[in-house]
């Protein structure tokens, strides 16, 4: 089911992409608006990952710098089958996590070290098992390339103003307006509602991962209470990174449910203690070399 409205949700954000070119430039802009989306997804797929970490100011450890977050993460990418992750600290009081990275060969997590504060072994366990879900899940590559359509949308939108005027494109000057404000609004429409899926499902092979859905639904209760109160600066300077996180970095005060990143965490509290009175699945999890 949300592989199945993720796919819907990308074609949805495909089809703006091109309509935005299509009434800026009729077939030429729709050529312009592939161009533009090629180019910016492969610049995407080679950076995005070094690009989340330095706009966060995270860290790389080793085993001798995180010696028990390092054999954690370890231990679990074993369970899952994985290749082991880079581990980065980021230095903040906010209690949060992330992982991002093109492919499991090529990914990484990052832990607040406000996290490793504020919860119990198992309860971390439980927030990495996640992180390691959403790279095992391609995620994380998944939630860069929609916001750089969203990004890239956005940009051709602002061309509307160069091109409104022209008769034989049938937008106008009002046209290019109303493109300016609503196409961008669409695409992050998209782009959030993607997020939200993707959560709920990075959840779910989490909780397999980790095999405790009511340990990794208990650090959920804590972090979601905490990081509304805490300031993650770097995350406030980059708001298009808020998506990344195991739960919205962001001032929750300021985001109204419809343009939240997340799902709401009493929901995903809900589906990870239904997950426990059903059972972890018997299925063991993936075993071997990654493919």
């Amino acid at each position: 089911m949300a592989t199945t409205r993720t796919a819907m949700l990308m074609a949805a954000m495909t089809a703006l992409f091109l309509a935005v070119g299509w009434l800026i430039g009729g077939q030429a802009g729709m050529v312009l608006a592939f161009l533009v989306a090629a180019g910016t997804n492969v610049f995407a797929y080679w950076n995005s990952d070094k690009l989340a970490l330095r706009m966060q100011n995270a860290v790389e450890v080793d085993p001798r710098a995180a010696p028990d977050l390092h054999a954690m993460v370890r231990d679990l990418a074993d369970r899952a089958g994985m290749p082991m992750p880079k581990v980065y600290l980021i230095e903040s009081d906010q209690p949060n996590a992330f992982a991002t990275g093109r492919n499991p060969e090529n990914a990484a997590v990052a832990a607040t070290t406000g996290i490793l504060r504020a919860l119990s072994r198992t309860e971390l366990e439980g927030v990495m098992a996640h992180e390691l879900a959403h790279i095992r899940n391609r995620d994380t590559l998944l939630m860069t390339v929609t916001a750089t359509f969203a990004g890239a949308i956005s940009m051709l939108a602002n061309f509307a103003m160069f091109f409104g005027g022209r008769r034989d494109n049938g937008v106008g000057v009002l046209g290019a307006l109303m493109l300016m404000i609503l196409a961008p609004l669409a695409a992050g429409l998209v782009q959030m509602a993607i997020s939200r899926t993707r959560e709920y499902e990075a959840d779910r092979v989490g909780a397999e991962i980790c095999g405790a859905p009511l340990a990794l639904a208990s650090a959920l209760r804590k972090i979601s209470a905490l990081a509304g109160r805490i300031d993650l600066p770097a995350a406030e300077r980059n708001p298009g990174m808020a998506h990344l996180f195991i739960v919205n970095p962001l001032h929750a005060h300021a985001h109204d449910a419809l343009f939240s990143t997340h799902p709401n965490p009493a929901n995903r509290i809900a589906a990870l203690e239904e997950m426990a009175r059903r059972g972890i699945p018997a299925a063991p999890l993936r075993r071997g070399p990654w493919s």
